[in-house]
C-alpha cells in the first residue's frame, strides 16, 4: 500500500508527463495552427501549476529533492525528466522523434532540451555541471555525431529514484557489502561504559558535521576489529545510517575503474543515508596505498578507518579514537547477562582468563547454549575459539603432565604454584583491588625457566597449563624470525594478540635465541636487530597472559628482560633424593617392572630428560625380551644414554 509521499510522488509524475508532452507537442507544432498552440499553452500553464503546488509540500517530489541534492537548474531537471520519461511513458519517443522532426531521432538530445523548455543556458552540455559529472545521464556519442544530437539515456538508478524507489546500486554490490556484526545472534548486548563514551564521542562530532556534509574521516585505532565494528554499528543504528563494509583488497586500482567507483559511492551517499567501514589493518601494497588515498580525497561522506594503531597519514580533516576490548569487568556484567545470571560466579572465572569482545562472548554462549551444556563446558568453548588463530603461528603442546609428575625442590615448586596462583586471581587484585587504575603495563605474568637441557622446564610450563585448564602454545623461532626488515616484529605482534585473547600461555624455548643481549650498532643488521628486540621487551610488558622464557644460558639474555620478570625459576641439575623420586614416578602404572633398585639408579648423575629416555629405551628392551621391565635392562639403557652424552659408564 502506497504512503502519502509515494501517493503525491506518483501524482506529480503524472502531471510532469502531461507538461513534458505539451511541451514536445508544442514545438512539433507548424508555423500556423495558433488555436492548437494556444491550448497547448493552457495545458503547460495549467500543469506547471499543479506541479508547483506539489513542489511546495514537504517533503518535496523525489525529482526535486534529486535538484536539491546535486543542484540542478531549472533546464537540467526538465532535460532529467524528459531523458525519465522515456521509462514512464510509450509515446514519449514518438514525440521526441516528431518534435526533432526526424522518424529516427526517436530519443532525447541536449539539442532537443534547449529547444524545447524554457530558461535555456548552454551550460548544461558541459561534463562538470551535475547531470555528466553525477553519471544521472548517459551519453551514446559516436565517432561522427555532434554531442548535442547523440542520444540520452537517463542512468537506471536514478530513474528508479524520481519514481520513489530508493535502494543502494547494483553496480556496488560487487564491492561493498552490508555490515552487522551481530547478525545470526538472538542476543544483542549493549555498548559496554567505555565503548559508549566513545560512541557518544563520535556520534557528537558527526551530528556537528550534518549542516556542512563536511565529515572528517574516522579513524578507529586498536587490534579488536570486531569491537570496532559493533560500536560502529550501534552509531549507524542510532542516527538511522545503513552501514556498508569494504574489503579494502576489493578496491579498484585501475584509475577509470577507481574514479568511476568513487564517483558512485559518492553519488550513493547523497541519495542514501550510508556510512562505509574500511579495515586497512593489513594494507602494505604501493598499489592498494594509493588507490585508498584516492578514493578517501573524493569522497564526502561518513567513511570509518579501520587502523591498527598509527593513524593512516592524508591531507584530509581526520578524527581519530581508540577502540579498545570491554574492561575484565565489563565482560564479567556481559558473561552474567548472557548467561541469564546462572553463572553462579563462573563469569567472574571466565572474564578473568579469556580477554573478548561482546560479540565473541555471545557467540560463544550461543554455541553452547545449543549443546546443553554444563558451565565447567564454556572454559572449553573459550578456548576452542582462539585455537584455530594461534595454530597458524606456534606449535599446541598436547598437556599430560601434573603437579604428580613434576619433581623439583621445595623451593622451585613453590614459585611454580605462586605463578598459577598470580594468574588465576589477576580480577581479584587489578580490578576488585584497583591496581588496573594504576597501572599501564606489567599486569601479565612474564616468567623465566633457566637450566640445564633436560631439568624440567618444559614439563612446568606443561604443569601450570594443566593447572589453569590453558592451551600451552611453543613458539616456533623459523615461523616468526624473518630475515625481511619489519616481518619479525608483524609475526611477533599476531602472536601476542592473538594468544591474549584466548588466554594462552606462551612457552618461547631457547628463548636466547630471540630475547638475546643488544649490540653495538656497527651495521645496518645490528640496528634492525636491537629494534627486534626493543619491541619484543614493549610487547612482553604489554601481554596480559602468562609468558614463559626458557633458556639453558641465563646469561645470555637482554638485562632489559631480566628486569620485567615477574618471577625466575631456576632448575638446577637433580640431586640423588629428587633423582630417586623421578626414577619413582617415571614408569606408568600399567607397565610391568621386576625388582627395580631406585636407590642405585639414583647415584647416576643424570636430568630428568636423560631418565625419561632410559625408561623408554628399557621398555623397549623389555618388550622384545617379553619380560617387565628389570635391572638389567635398566643398566643397559643407562649405558646407552652415556655413550649418547660421550660420558663414561661406571
Amino acid at each position: 500500500m502506497l504512503n502519502n509521499w509515494q501517493q503525491r510522488n506518483a501524482e506529480y509524475l503524472a502531471v510532469s508527463l502531461t507538461w513534458l508532452r505539451s511541451h514536445l507537442k508544442l514545438m512539433a507544432q507548424s508555423y500556423g495552427e495558433e488555436e492548437i498552440s494556444s491550448q497547448i499553452n493552457e495545458e503547460i500553464d495549467k500543469a506547471a501549476k499543479i506541479m508547483a503546488e506539489l513542489e511546495e509540500i514537504e517533503p518535496p517530489p523525489a525529482l526535486i529533492i534529486l535538484g536539491q541534492i546535486f543542484g540542478l537548474s531549472t533546464i537540467e531537471r526538465s532535460l532529467l525528466l524528459l531523458c525519465a520519461a522515456m521509462e514512464f511513458a510509450t509515446d514519449i519517443a514518438k514525440l521526441c522523434a516528431e518534435a526533432q522532426d526526424n522518424p529516427n531521432r526517436h530519443y532525447p538530445t541536449f539539442a532537443l532540451a534547449l529547444c524545447c523548455f524554457n530558461h535555456v543556458t548552454w551550460d548544461v552540455v558541459l561534463p562538470n555541471r551535475p547531470l555528466r559529472y553525477w553519471q544521472l545521464l548517459e551519453i551514446h556519442q559516436s565517432n561522427t555525431q555532434p554531442l548535442t544530437t547523440s542520444p540520452l539515456r537517463a542512468d537506471e538508478r536514478i530513474v528508479n529514484y524520481i519514481k520513489g524507489i530508493n535502494y543502494l546500486d547494483d553496480r556496488l554490490d560487487k564491492l561493498v557489502l552490508p555490515l552487522n556484526p551481530w547478525y545470526g545472534q538472538d542476543k544483542i548486548l549493549p555498548l559496554p561504559p567505555s565503548q559508549k563514551k566513545v560512541a557518544s564521542a563520535i556520534i557528537d562530532q558527526i551530528e556537528n558535521s550534518i549542516q556542512t556534509q563536511n565529515f572528517p574521516i574516522f579513524q578507529l585505532s586498536g587490534i579488536d576489529t570486531q569491537s570496532k565494528q559493533i560500536i560502529t554499528w550501534q552509531i549507524c543504528q542510532e542516527l538511522e545510517l545503513k552501514l556498508y563494509r569494504l574489503p579494502v583488497e576489493l578496491l579498484p586500482t585501475q584509475s577509470t575503474e577507481l574514479a568511476n567507483f568513487a564517483r558512485l559511492w559518492q553519488r550513493e551517499s547523497r541519495l542514501l543515508p550510508l556510512a562505509l567501514y574500511i579495515d586497512i589493518q593489513g594494507l602494505d601494497d604501493k598499489a592498494g596505498n594509493s588507490a585508498l588515498r584516492q578514493f578517501l580525497t573524493h569522497n564526502e561522506g561518513i567513511i570509518f578507518l579501520d587502523i591498527r594503531d598509527i593513524g593512516f597519514s592524508l591531507e584530509l580533516p581526520t578524527v581519530t579514537f581508540d577502540i579498545a576490548k570491554p574492561t575484565p569487568i565489563e565482560q564479567q556484567q556481559a558473561w552474567e547477562l548472557t548467561l541469564q545470571n546462572q553463572a553462579d560466579g563462573y563469569a567472574n572465572k571466565l572474564a578473568n582468563q579469556f580477554h573478548l569482545n561482546f560479540l565473541e562472548i555471545a557467540k560463544i554462549t550461543k554455541s553452547a547454549q545449543q549443546s546443553n551444556y554444563h558451565l565447567e563446558q564454556l572454559w572449553n568453548y573459550c578456548l576452542a575459539s582462539t585455537r584455530p588463530r594461534l595454530d597458524t603461528l606456534a606449535q599446541r603442546l598436547e598437556i599430560k603432565a601434573t603437579w604428580d609428575n613434576i619433581v623439583l625442590p621445595k623451593e622451585e615448586l613453590d614459585l611454580l604454584h605462586q605463578i598459577a596462583d598470580q594468574v588465576r586471581q589477576r580480577n581479584i587484585v587489578y580490578d576488585q583491588w584497583g591496581f588496573r587504575q594504576r597501572m599501564n603495563r606489567g599486569m601479565g605474568v612474564s616468567v623465566m625457566f633457566a637450566g640445564e637441557s633436560g631439568t624440567g622446564k618444559t614439563m612446568a610450563a606443561e604443569v601450570i597449563a594443566n593447572d589453569l585448564r590453558l592451551n600451552l602454545y611453543r613458539i616456533d623461532l623459523s615461523a616468526v624470525v624473518s630475515k625481511y626488515i619489519g616481518e619479525t616484529e608483524k609475526n611477533l605482534r599476531r602472536l601476542f594478540d592473538t594468544a591474549e585473547d584466548g588466554g594462552a600461555i606462551l612457552f618461547f624455548d631457547e628463548a636466547d635465541a630471540l630475547f638475546g643481549k643488544r649490540s653495538e650498532v656497527k651495521d645496518s643488521h645490528d640496528r634492525y636487530a636491537n629494534i627486534e628486540i626493543n619491541y619484543l621487551l614493549q610487547r612482553l610488558e604489554a601481554y596480559r597472559g602468562l609468558a614463559i622464557l626458557a633458556t639453558n644460558i641465563k646469561s645470555a639474555l637482554d638485562a632489559a628482560f631480566m628486569r620485567r620478570l615477574r618471577f625466575i625459576v631456576n632448575f638446577s641439575f637433580p640431586g640423588v633424593m629428587e633423582r630417586k623420586a623421578i626414577w619413582e614416578k617415571v614408569f606408568p602404572p600399567d607397565t610391568p617392572t621386576e625388582e627395580l633398585d631406585f636407590h642405585k639408579l639414583a647415584k647416576y648423575n643424570l636430568t630428568g630428560g636423560n631418565i625419561h629416555n632410559i625408561a623408554v629405551n628399557a621398555a623397549f628392551l623389555a618388550a622384545k625380551a617379553g619380560t617387565p621391565v628389570n635391572m638389567d635392562l635398566l643398566m643397559a639403557a643407562t649405558k646407552t644414554e652415556f655413550r649418547k652424552m660421550d660420558k663414561p659408564f661406571i
